[in-house]
């Protein structure tokens, strides 16, 4: 791990516990209903990566036998702490989501919430997430993304300049085109919110 990284990842770690009143106004005023949206249609074995806290575990169906990698050791605690609450099964691991250490071809749905917009290289991401589906597997994702609006795309493209070098938060990324290209039929996808945020339901073929 990179001198960047450690200090990205301990970053993390400080935040893990206020993180949840964070994300609960972007939930409020931006998310809406995504965490429900993209955990729903998720069944079989189920990976989730970067679970950070794992404020999606209460919005999966009972029968999904459920994994999550996250590379925030303190993140990964106040995961385990909310499955315990939730009484939820779950295998929790840390780990990178540049290399998961999973082989191909292990899941029937990897989901991936709000996260690839701090992962250093989403495309690096992506190509290990559609690795380890099975033929025929679900990719969920939902994340904020480049606005359909110029006016809001310029001010993501001065944040970037801010965001990105301190915290390894982009807001002019957008995984649509990245999962297109690796060759995954799109079967659902939707953008609002002045075209911030996009969620999608792609297929291994």
């Amino acid at each position: 791990m990179s001198g960047r990284d450690e200090r990205l990842r301990r970053r993390w770690d400080r935040q893990a516990g206020g993180y949840d009143r964070v994300m609960a106004q972007s939930e409020r005023y931006l998310f809406g209903d995504t965490r429900r949206w993209v955990c729903a249609q998720a069944s079989g074995d189920v990976l989730e990566v970067a679970i950070g806290t794992g404020l999606n575990l209460g919005s999966y169906p009972t029968g999904a036998r459920l994994t999550g990698i996250e590379w925030s050791p303190a993140m990964l605690a106040v995961a385990r702490r909310r499955a315990t609450d939730l009484g939820r099964p779950v295998r929790l691991l840390t780990g990178d989501a540049h290399e998961l250490p999973f082989p191909a071809a292990s899941f029937d749905a990897v989901v991936c919430t709000f996260s690839l917009c701090a992962i250093a290289d989403d495309r690096r991401a992506l190509a290990e997430m559609v690795r380890v589906l099975r033929p025929g597997g679900l990719l969920l994702l939902a994340d904020h993304v480049a606005s359909s609006w110029w006016p809001v795309r310029m001010v993501q493209r001065l944040t970037d300049l801010v965001s990105v070098p301190l915290s390894g938060e982009h807001w002019c990324r957008r995984p649509l085109p990245l999962v297109r290209a690796m060759g995954l039929p799109v079967e659902r996808v939707e953008r609002f919110a002045l075209g911030m945020v996009e969620r999608l339901a792609a297929r291994r073929p």
